[in-house]
């Protein structure tokens, strides 16, 4: 067989797998959401997922971080679009932000749920600079320790070099 034929019985075997594995299971469009803000949050440069209102609240209540935040599927057949909503750290170069979060949640996607990716729209809501108000603090606290650390080791070294007192008895 020529290696055109072989590829298409593939590409045939693929697609029947599909469609009887789709009459028998459904995946929700959290799921989805859920596999597409794990693979977005883990990139680089990116500081939080920027959710509603409504998903802030419902962290905060019930203690648990919403993997699905700031996530939006639309599941139609064998096809989804994804819509994914950011907010970026300070710094971080947005372009190459967005390009590792399409690829990422594409490549997630695909392969736990064996859809096809046709769209990963990523949206900027913000720029986060507490990372580096972190940074900044820590460094400031550093500095502190390391001024308190002199000033004892110059007490010290000035008592080392005053000469020492006699002490004398009185009888």
């Amino acid at each position: 067989m020529s290696e055109e034929k072989k590829e298409e019985l593939k590409e045939k075997k693929v697609d029947d797998k599909m469609e009887t594995s789709e009459n028998n299971i459904q995946i929700s469009d959290d799921v989805v959401a859920v596999v597409a803000g794990i693979a977005a949050s883990e990139v680089p440069g990116v500081s939080d997922m920027a959710g509603g209102f409504a998903g802030g609240i419902s962290e905060v209540l019930s203690g648990k971080k919403n993997m699905s935040k700031g996530i939006k599927v639309d599941i139609t057949g064998k096809s989804t679009k994804i819509d994914v909503n950011i907010i970026v750290e300070y710094g971080a170069r947005i372009p190459e932000v967005a390009f590792e979060i399409q690829k990422r949640v594409k490549k997630s996607v695909e392969n736990m749920t064996g859809l096809v990716v046709e769209e990963v729209n990523v949206h900027v809501q913000g720029v986060s600079t507490t990372a580096n108000k972190k940074k900044v603090e820590v460094k400031e606290e550093t500095t502190k320790e390391t001024k308190k650390e002199e000033k004892k080791e110059n007490k010290i070294e000035e008592t080392k070099k005053q000469p020492a007192k006699k002490v004398t008895k009185k009888k």
